[in-house]
């Protein structure tokens, strides 16, 4: 399927969100509403499960702000979630180990479904920090 010219152009979106569970509906839902806008709705399932991790982990192991980016070079999408601990996340599972657990399996879903994931420190609006990202190749 060839590109559209939604396709074709980089961008990028930045979302806030303050530390409670209801942002991570909010960002999922964000999120589906950007990937439809640009033409990308083939990515939409996947990457609402990879951002509802990230997010959800950013809102659920950390303190304060948090906040979702969403870009898109020429296909790759990238998704990452920044919080204000700068700490490393906790190494992912191999997914076959942990299918009964009930969380825990948050980064091993990341690492099974995404192309690319990881993480760095980053500082945002005065707050340490990291964002742990993961990105879609993409055929929309």
């Amino acid at each position: 399927m060839p590109e559209t010219d939604e396709q074709a152009a980089p961008w990028e979106y930045t979302l806030t969100i303050p530390h409670d569970p209801r942002s991570v509906t909010v960002c999922r839902r964000t999120l589906r509403l950007i990937l439809t806008m640009h033409g990308l709705i083939g990515l939409v399932d996947t990457a609402e499960l990879l951002a509802t991790e990230l997010v959800g982990n950013a809102v659920r192991h950390t303190e304060g702000p948090a906040a979702l980016r969403v870009s898109w070079a020429p296909s790759v999408l990238r998704i990452g979630a920044w919080d204000a601990n700068p700490e490393p996340p906790q190494p992912p599972r191999e997914l076959t180990a942990i299918t009964d657990l009930e969380e825990g399996r948050g980064l091993a879903l990341v690492k099974a479904c995404a192309n690319q994931w990881g993480w760095q420190p980053l500082s945002r609006n005065g707050h340490r920090g990291k964002c742990v990202w993961c990105e879609l190749g993409g055929a929309a």
